[in-house]
């Protein structure tokens, strides 16, 4: 494993040291953890940023964007028919689980 020195201010060096004392760990396991959560967090910025620009840029072509819009609308049907199904219960599963044990008693 690689080593490398960290300058901290004082006060985030307090800061560090009263977490490390808290959870029972080193303060380089804090830093290494602190790392890769911030890595990990970029790197899924970037994509996402990759994938608004490129949906930006497909929703430019108006074909598309036709295409885009039906698929949405036949989603809102879809996601309101399931809604209805659920909301009248016994058609998936019997509806909730109180009136499941009502009906068993």
């Amino acid at each position: 494993m690689a080593g490398f020195s960290l300058r901290l201010p004082d006060d985030l060096e307090s800061r560090l040291d009263e977490e490390a004392r808290r959870e029972g760990v080193a303060r380089s396991e804090i830093a290494r953890t602190a790392i890769a959560e911030f890595l990990a967090q970029r790197e899924r910025q970037r994509h996402l940023a990759a994938f608004v620009a490129e949906a930006r840029l497909a929703y430019a072509d108006p074909k598309i964007r036709k295409d885009a819009l039906a698929l949405a609308e036949e989603a809102v049907a879809l996601d309101n028919e399931g809604l209805r199904v659920a909301e009248r219960g016994a058609h998936y599963g019997g509806g909730s689980s109180t009136a499941q044990r009502r009906r068993k008693r």
